[in-house]
C-alpha cells in the first residue's frame, strides 16, 4: 500500500462525505459483458466469443449502428477476466496482451469515436472473483490507471473483500473524486453483505449505483427471484434511490436463451419500474428482432429514465391458485400526477390470470380519474374512474405495464 492510502486510511476516512461527480442523474443505461460472454478465453477456437477487445469493439459498432447508442444505451463495460495474472514490475495492472493487443487505452479511444463510454472492472480484495489481481493495497495506482487510460464507469467488485471491504470502498471513492475525471462508480459490496446489509444511506452517499440482490443468470427463476427480494423492500432500500445512486439488481439478459417474450417483458419492464441501470448482457450481433425492439422500446425507457428517479414500489399481492402470486406496482413520474403501473403474473399456471382492478387499488386519489396508456404498444386503453373496473388477462410470467395521467 503506498503512502497517501495508508495516511488516508488511518486518518482521513472519518471526512468522506459523498461520490461527487454529478453522473448517473437518471439510471445508467449500456451493455456488459457478464452474464452473456462470461470468461470465456478461448480465442484460439472461438475468437468471435472471447474476452478480447474485438469483442468490445464488434458491441460497440452494433451499439452505434443499431439505434442503441441513440435510445439512451451509452456505457460499454468490461467484466472480470480482461487483466494479465500479474501486476508489472512497478505494480500496473496490465491488460492480457494477446486478447487485448493494443491495451485499454486503445480500446478506450476507439469506443469515444463511437460516441460511447468505456467501463471496465476491478475487485477489492486481493484477487478478483476469477483470480486475477484485486485491488487491495494498489487503490490509488489503479485509480491514475484508470484515468490515463480513459476509463469512464468502474464496476468494483467485492469477491474476497474481507472485513476492511467497506473502507475500501471508500478510498476508492476518495480518489476517484481526485481525477478530476468524470468516473461513475458501480459498487457491489451490499451484494456481497447480502440480507445483514442495512446501510443504504451510506452506499446511497458513496457509490452511483450499487448491487444489492442475487447475481442474474439466464433464467426465469433468477429473474423472479430478484423481483420477489425487491417485493420485500429489506430496510426500505428503495427510499434511498434517485438521481445520482440507484438500487441494481443486476444485468438484463433480454435476448439470451432462456426467456419467452412474456418474461423478457417482464425483466425488462419491472427493471424499467424499478429504476435500474439498464445493462444489456447480449450478443447484439445476433439477436432476434423482437428482443432487439423491446430493449429500443422508448416508451419502457422513458419509465426507467423519468427524471424524478423514484423507485417503484409494491402495493398489493394476490395468489392466482397454488403456482404463485400476481403483485401490483406503483411508480410516480415527474409529471404531476401521473405514475406508472405494473401487474406481473409471477403464476406458472397454464391458464391467463384474469385481472378485475382499479386505479384506487394503487392507491390513487385523483377523483377526476386517469388516462391509461399501455406501454409495451403504445395503446391508449382509455380514461378511467378511480374505482372503475379494469379487466384484463394476463398470461403466466407476463407482465403489465402503463402509464396513468390525471384527467
Amino acid at each position: 500500500m503506498d503512502f497517501q492510502t495508508l495516511f488516508f486510511l488511518m486518518f482521513l476516512i472519518p471526512v468522506v462525505s459523498c461520490l461527487d461527480n454529478g453522473l448517473a442523474l437518471t439510471p445508467p443505461m449500456g451493455w456488459m459483458q457478464w452474464e452473456r460472454f462470461r470468461c470465456n478465453l478461448d480465442c484460439k477456437n472461438d475468437p468471435e466469443n472471447c474476452i478480447s477487445e474485438k469483442l468490445i469493439m464488434d458491441m460497440a459498432n452494433r451499439m452505434e449502428k443499431d439505434g442503441y447508442k441513440e435510445a439512451g444505451y451509452t456505457y460499454i463495460s468490461l467484466d472480470d477476466c480482461w487483466m494479465s495474472m500479474e501486476r508489472d514490475s512497478q505494480g500496473i495492472l496490465q491488460p492480457d496482451k494477446d486478447r487485448f493487443p493494443h491495451g485499454i487505452k486503445y480500446l478506450a479511444d476507439y469506443v469515444h469515436s463511437k460516441g460511447l463510454k468505456l467501463g471496465i472492472y476491478l475487485d477489492m480484495g486481493l484477487k478478483t472473483c476469477k483470480g486475477y489481481p484485486g485491488s487491495k493495497f494498489y487503490i490509488q495506482r489503479d485509480v491514475l490507471s484508470l484515468n490515463e487510460w480513459g476509463i469512464d464507469m468502474l464496476k468494483m467488485d467485492c469477491c474476497g473483500g474481507g472485513s476492511d471491504m467497506v473502507t475500501g470502498y471508500e478510498v476508492m471513492g476518495f480518489f476517484l473524486n481526485q481525477t478530476g475525471r468524470h468516473i461513475a462508480f458501480s459498487c457491489s459490496y451490499p451484494a456481497c453483505i447480502g440480507n445483514l446489509f442495512s446501510d443504504y444511506a451510506g452506499v446511497a452517499q458513496l457509490c452511483n449505483s450499487w448491487r444489492n440482490a442475487i447475481d442474474i443468470t439466464d433464467s426465469w427463476d433468477r429473474v423472479y427471484k430478484v423481483v420477489q427480494f425487491y417485493s420485500l423492500n429489506f430496510y426500505n432500500f428503495s427510499g434511498f434511490a434517485g438521481p445520482g445512486h440507484w438500487n441494481d439488481p443486476d444485468e438484463l439478459i433480454v435476448g439470451d436463451y432462456s426467456l419467452s417474450d412474456g418474461q423478457e417483458r417482464s425483466q425488462f419492464g419491472m427493471w424499467a419500474m424499478f429504476a435500474s441501470p439498464l445493462f444489456m448482457s447480449v450478443d447484439l450481433r445476433d439477436i432476434k428482432t423482437s428482443s432487439r425492439n423491446l430493449l429500443l422500446n422508448k416508451r419502457v425507457i422513458a419509465i426507467n429514465q423519468d427524471p424524478l428517479g423514484v423507485q417503484a414500489q409494491i402495493v398489493w399481492q394476490h395468489p392466482w391458485t397454488d403456482q404463485g402470486m400476481v403483485s401490483g406496482w406503483v411508480k410516480p413520474l415527474m409529471k404531476k400526477g401521473s405514475y406508472a403501473i405494473a401487474i406481473l403474473n409471477g403464476s406458472s399456471y397454464g391458464m391467463p390470470a384474469p385481472i378485475n382492478i382499479t386505479l384506487e387499488d394503487f392507491g390513487l386519489t385523483s377523483e377526476g380519474g386517469y388516462n391509461l396508456t399501455e406501454t409495451f404498444e403504445g395503446r391508449f386503453l382509455g380514461p378511467y374512474k378511480l374505482k372503475e373496473p379494469i379487466l384484463l388477462k394476463i398470461h403466466a410470467h407476463d407482465t403489465f405495464l402503463a402509464t396513468v395521467v390525471p384527467l
